[in-house]
Order: C-alpha cells, then structure tokens, then sequence
C-alpha cells in the first residue's frame, strides 16, 4: 500500500513538473513572439521615417537645384529677351525681325526649361519615369548647366526595382553629386546602372580630391555613412573606396529579386 501511495506521488508530482515546464515554455514562446513583434513594428517605424527624411531631404535638393537654375539660367534667358524687344524700335527692319526671332527663341527655351523643372519637383515622377530616366534626366540637367559633366551609361535589361528602392536610390545619387560639387571639387562625374538577373549595381564615381577613408572615418563622413545605411535599408551594399587626388567611386549593389524586407513599410 505504501508502495501505491508513493508511485501516486510520484506521478503527481512528475506531472506537476511536466505541465509547469510545457506552461514556462509556452510563456516563454509568447513572450518572445511577442518581443519580435514589437521590434518589427519598431523597424517598420524606422523604415517608414527614413523614407519620409529620403523624400524631404529629395524634395530640399530639388528645391535648391530649381531655385539655382532660375537664377543662373531662366533668369538670364529672359534678361536677354528684355534686351532685345528694348530693340525692336530700331528703324533697321531687317535687325527688328531678327531681334523678335531671337526672342522667340529665348521665350521657347525658357518654357521648356521651366516645364522640366517643374516636372522634376513633383517626387512621383520617378515611379512615372523610373530610376534611369530621372537619373538620365538629372545628368543632362548638370552637364548643361556646366557646373559638371555627367555621362550616363546603363547595361542589360532595365526592370523596375520597385518604388522604396528607386526613391533611396536616387537620394543615394543625390547625395553623391552633392558630395562631389561641394567637397571634392571635382568636373567629371561617371554613373554606370548594370541590370543582370541576380543582381543590380549603381556605380558612382567622380574625379574629385578623393580622400582617406581611415580620415573621413575619424572625421564623422555623416555624408559617407548615410549612403551606406540607406543603402541597408533596401537590402543594398554600398561600397565606397577613395584615395587622396584620386577621386572616389560608390558602388551599391543589390539583388532584383529579393523581397522589400518591410514591404508595408
């Protein structure tokens, strides 16, 4: 009987520790579902707010550009329409048709330049046009207004890489053109986009001072690190090699293929 009683107790008290052990590791699994799910929703928030900074500090890049251009060109444009048309009172006709042509000319030029630039302040149009026309766009715009010269080449079949990736894209292009006129001084300025199956690559690479990573990297580089965080953020890696008096060249790759790593972002 006592022999009963203890093999009794024994299975109660096996069971007991059974069933707390199966409650700690169900508590246990909740808990940590319930920490992955907060720290999701805290990277969604991170996602969603440095898309929103990517768009305001485009849409601030853009501002400037257009802001400069008007200044430096269509303003300069139409003060040479003024001129002429103070010049059709001439009694030399032949001088009169040839100064109202010219400013035809000049108005026209004036009407495009500001239609572009008008298209360009509105962010959509790079899901209308796509990352290589609106790079394609922007690169003519900097060669013509000869502060720089920017050739273009692109490779294999263009795909869309979707809109989050475009737009952190372009800023990323942005940025290296800022980089390139304010702080490295440089005149020539190379963009390579390379489509192939399982891999996409933007190429940035200019003739500037160059610098030394190991100094930018002591000195903050905030410009340098944004471009490689940005790039995180849409699954990319960034490369980024300079010297001094060699100029510097990015490289961001990534694969087509690869889902947004936080698609409701």
């Amino acid at each position: 009987m006592e022999k009963v009683k203890a093999l009794v107790y024994l299975t109660a008290g096996l069971f007991t520790l059974i069933s707390g052990f199966v409650i700690y590791f169900v508590v246990l699994y909740r808990n940590r579902q319930l920490k992955n799910k907060q720290e999701q929703e805290k990277q969604q928030s991170a996602f969603r707010q440095e898309l929103l900074k990517t768009r305001i500090e485009m849409q601030d890049q853009t501002l400037s550009r257009v802001s400069l251009e008007i200044h430096d060109n269509i303003t300069q444009v139409l003060s040479f329409v003024k001129l002429n048309l103070a010049l059709v009172n001439t009694p030399d006709e032949q001088q009169r048709t040839e100064k109202i042509a010219e400013s035809r000319e000049l108005v026209s030029q004036a009407i495009t330049d500001l239609r572009d630039l008008s298209k360009s302040l509105s962010l959509d149009h790079i899901t209308r046009q796509g990352l290589v026309k609106t790079i394609e766009a922007e690169a003519a715009r900097l060669t013509k207004s000869g502060v720089i010269k920017a050739d273009l080449a692109t490779t294999g079949e263009i795909i869309p890489l979707g809109e989050q990736r475009e737009l952190v894209l372009f800023r990323i292009f942005q940025e290296s053109i800022n980089n390139a006129l304010k702080h490295a001084n440089a005149t020539d300025f190379k963009i390579v986009l390379q489509y192939i199956p399982e891999m996409f690559t933007l190429t940035l690479e200019d003739n500037g001072s160059g610098f030394s990573p190991a100094a930018a990297s002591k000195g903050g580089g905030s410009g340098l690190k944004n471009i490689e965080n940005r790039a995180a953020l849409i699954g990319a890696v960034a490369e980024i090699t300079s010297a001094p008096d060699r100029g510097c060249r990015i490289k961001v790759s990534l694969n087509p293929k690869t889902k947004d790593q936080y698609p409701n972002g």
